[in-house]
């Protein structure tokens, strides 16, 4: 360890430097150590070495190092203190380069060191590269992924001789963590270290261009650099220039917007006609579904008429039978066979007209009163129970009957919700027993004979139970039903669970769903359009072939009965036949037995006692029976001649029967071979069986009209497939580009509202700065005595800064070019001081800062820089002189 040394001026620039200890002077605390050219020193004041001394955690610089950096072979590594830092050398030792390393290490440009134009000019002569190793604190809360990099960041930079800059950046314990300029670009952020501010860095060159400024447009672009207000009137130019370009772009392409609106608008309305014409082919091809099934249609029909007329026919033979044995000798038999018809099968059908007369007139009611359907008795029952409730009888009006307080959300579903309820439908419900044995009491007057309606009793509450058994395909009983009341519903889900029972019109559709292993949760069993009962391990078919109470064509209810009663009348004669052929048989038989008996009274007829009476007995009674042959043989010729007649009559009569019949059958035949390829043509073009009641002519009318109108549309429109697709171009172009503006509009509008708050924050706090700046300014100033002003122009961006130097009064306040060289450097570093009061860095560094001052301006300069340290203890001060420290 040695105390400084000169440096002459013959040593060799890049000898490798080394360390040496501190030596103090009488004067102060503060020692030195030599390093050939350049001498450092790493100690702080002595206010700054107490124990209780607070430092800087993050950002600040622990150590520095260069290898063959513009002249140097190697320089470092130079460690240097939390607080106060002074680089002392000769001019050419190196303290410039040790300044210009530390600002390209941490990223910045070339000309800002003012040292050279490119990077590879700093790369020594003759050398392939230039290393650069800058050591940061790294600690305390606000540390930079302190997991990562530990309590030091290392930044090692490589600078090639074609000027290629590569980073390295490493922990404290050398391990590389990264690579890429990004990362170190986080960490100056996170730091705030900005190399290229003039506050925090001072190089030698813009220390002597701000001495040697003569205007103050310079001062005051070195205030705004300082403050960054710069670097923000900068971002807020290009802001409102972009914001500029923008509503350019957009004003200039907003034709162009609405000639792409066109353009979607004239694409739609085809496409919505194309839509039109879907519609169209749709209904088209359901008339042809329907069709098929009204050929069919067309078919059916006359089966059912042979069918009747052969009833008819087979009926008409029975008749002709009775006539033809009315005309012979058989008149008893045709008699006897008019009484088998008559008697019994004669009140059976009667009773049966009669039930079927009930039915229709029941119907024909239900036109006005949809009530009569559930029994001639209902409407009366309901009246006396209203008429009980009036006089109070209950305590609670009784409900029902409970399928007249229901309706279908879907008509087809009637016959599969009716096989459901069953019973049900005719049910009534109360609250109470004592309303249910009154309710008994009315009933047993209005169904004295058959079976009464069911009574439910259960308490009446307001609302539905909550009950969520729910498929995403089929509705259940509950779903598929519209009820008022809530007893109703309640009522169908106690005595039946209607909730978790599924309606599925199609019976294939109803195995897949309830016999399958996945089938739905809490569902016990579904009903098909049939009525069909299907569970997960059995199917029931419908004994019940349509809806009575449901149904809400009563039209064609009406129908169906009168045509089911032809049926049954036709019906009747067909199964009769082998009743009368058993009834002819049976009076053949009895015919004979009398004749027997007749022949065996003659024979046994007493001889007379007398013989003399004998032969006039005898002659008597022959004589007797001749002539009653004789008679009976006339009126048997003359029967018979008219029996043969009527009957030659009658039988050509029943030979064109027999004959219509075997032409009907054969029709028959014929048609039922129709039948079956129009019902196989129809499946073919229609799977699914249509109840159809147009006729096959309107169909074909209407087919015909739908078919040249598609034709003519799709002439004018064009094909299909290109019509879709330029719609959805035309679309997806239009709300791309409407989407673009509405996002360019509305960041046009935000953006204008930030700017606004922009440019006043930013008017306030260059106000704010320049009135702390001028403070503090005063403040440097009247520590060695000085007068000073400070004026600042925003509007044409100027500051003149004037000095008077000595007693105040004494003296007019004159710009700096007056001052001499000491007095310039004194109230240049009043100016930096001031800068530095008002701006935030973790280390400021100055190059040459007493350059032209004498000892005392030097010696007062040195005082308040060590005082503003001593301050600041948080944040490391790096001062770099050629002059002797001590």
């Amino acid at each position: 360890m040695s105390k400084r040394k000169s440096c002459n001026s013959g040593q060799t620039p890049d000898k490798r430097s080394r360390l040496s200890q501190p030596e103090p002077s009488e004067e102060d605390e503060t020692g030195y150590f030599s390093s050939g050219d350049v001498m450092s020193t790493s100690q702080s004041v002595r206010l700054a070495q107490h124990s209780t001394t607070v430092t800087g955690e993050v950002g600040i610089i622990e150590s520095i190092s260069l290898r063959n950096f513009m002249c140097h072979s190697m320089l470092g590594p130079f460690e240097f203190g939390p607080n106060v830092n002074f680089v002392v050398g000769n001019n050419g030792s190196g303290k410039s380069a040790v300044l210009t390393a530390l600002i390209v290490a941490l990223g910045g440009k070339a000309h800002t060191t003012n040292r050279g134009s490119s990077l590879k000019g700093f790369v020594k002569e003759r050398e392939s590269s230039a290393d650069v190793s800058i050591t940061l604190r790294n600690r305390g809360r606000d540390a930079y992924k302190p997991e990562v990099f530990g309590q030091s960041i290392i930044v090692d930079l490589r600078i090639s001789s074609e000027g290629m800059r590569t980073y390295k950046l490493r922990s404290k314990t050398g391990r590389l963590v990264s690579s890429k300029k990004e990362e170190l670009i986080s960490i100056l952020d996170h730091f705030n270290i900005q190399v290229d501010n003039p506050v925090s860095i001072l190089t030698q060159e813009m220390s002597k261009h701000f001495l040697h400024s003569k205007g103050e447009g310079d001062k005051y672009k070195f205030f705004m650099k300082v403050t960054q207000l710069d670097q923000m009137k900068e971002d807020y130019s290009y802001i409102m220039k972009t914001k500029t370009m923008t509503q350019n772009t957009v004003e200039k392409h907003r034709e162009t917007l609405q000639e792409l609106k066109r353009k979607y608008h004239e694409k739609e309305e085809r496409y919505k006609s194309l839509a039109s014409l879907d519609e169209m082919q749709k209904k088209l091809d359901e008339l042809k579904n329907q069709m098929a099934w009204a050929l069919v249609r067309n078919h059916l029909v006359p089966n059912f008429w042979v069918d009747w007329i052969l009833n008819v026919h087979q009926m008409s033979l029975f008749l002709i039978l009775i006539l033809i044995l009315s005309l012979s000798h058989f008149v008893y038999l045709a008699i006897f066979l008019f009484s088998s018809f008559c008697s019994r099968e004669k009140q059976d059908l009667l009773r049966a007209m009669e039930s079927k007369r009930r039915d229709l007139a029941a119907m024909e009611s239900s036109r006005e009163n949809r009530l009569c359907r559930f029994g001639e008795h209902m409407p009366a029952l309901l009246r006396a129970i209203d008429e009980a409730d009036q006089r109070g009888q209950f305590r609670k009006k009784p409900v029902g009957p409970l399928g007249f307080c229901v309706c279908l959300r879907d008509p087809e579903l009637g016959l599969a919700v009716e096989c459901c309820l069953k019973a049900l439908m005719l049910a009534f419900c109360c609250d109470n027993h004592a309303d249910e044995r009154e309710l008994q009491r009315i009933m047993s007057r209005h169904f004295q004979q058959g079976r009464r309606p069911q009574i439910i009793v259960s308490t009446f509450t307001n609302t539905v139970y909550d009950v969520r058994v729910n498929h995403h395909e089929y509705p259940t009983v509950l779903q598929a039903l519209d009820i008022e009341n809530p007893v109703v519903a309640n009522c169908l889900i106690d005595m039946r669970g209607i909730e978790t029972i599924l309606l599925i019109k199609n019976a294939k559709d109803a195995r897949r769903v309830m016999q399958s292993e996945d089938r739905p949760r809490n569902c016990r069993e579904a009903f098909t359009r049939e009525g069909d009962q299907v569970y997960y391990n059995r199917y029931y078919s419908s004994e019940q072939n349509r809806a009575l109470y449901l149904s809400r064509d009563v039209e064609e209810e009406i129908r169906f009965e009168n045509m089911k009663s032809i049926f049954e009348m036709s019906g009747f004669f067909s199964q009769n036949q082998t009743l009368l052929r058993r009834a002819y048989e049976e009076h053949k038989k009895e015919r004979c037995r009398k004749l027997q008996a007749e022949l065996t009274e003659l024979q046994n007829v007493e001889e007379p006692q007398s013989e003399d009476l004998k032969p006039l007995v005898i002659n008597r009674f022959t004589q007797y029976k001749h002539k009653c042959f004789c008679e009976q043989l006339s009126n048997s010729d003359q029967e018979l001649e008219r029996s043969k007649h009527h009957k030659k009559h009658y039988e050509e009569k029943r030979k064109a029967h027999v004959d219509m019949i075997e032409t009907q059958k054969k029709n028959l035949n014929e048609k039922d071979q129709l039948l079956q390829a129009s019902i196989a043509k129809a499946l073919e073009i229609c799977p699914e069986l249509l109840d159809v009641r147009r006729t096959a002519k309107s169909l074909d009318s209407e087919i015909s009209r739908l078919r040249h109108k598609i034709n003519t549309q799709q002439d004018q429109q064009g094909h299909r497939d290109t019509i879709v697709r330029q719609f959805h171009e035309a679309k997806e172009n239009f709300n791309n580009i409407a989407r673009q503006f509405k996002g360019l509009e509305a960041f046009i509008r935000q953006l204008t509202e930030i700017m606004n708050i922009r440019h006043n924050v930013y008017a306030e706090l260059r106000m704010y700065l320049s009135v702390r700046c001028k403070y503090y300014f005063d403040s440097m100033l009247s520590q060695r005595g000085y007068i000073g002003k400070m004026t600042f122009d925003h509007k044409n961006e100027t500051l003149s800064i004037s000095v008077q130097p000595g007693e105040g009064g004494k003296a007019a306040l004159s710009d700096m070019r007056s001052l001499s060289g000491g007095e310039r450097s004194f109230s240049t570093v009043c100016f930096v001081l001031s800068l530095w009061a008002i701006s935030d860095a973790p280390f400021r560094a100055l190059d040459e800062f007493d350059v032209y001052m004498d000892m005392v301006n030097r010696r007062i300069s040195m005082d308040m820089m060590l005082k503003i340290a001593a301050s600041q203890r948080y944040r490391q001060f790096i001062f770099l002189t050629p002059q002797s420290m001590r």
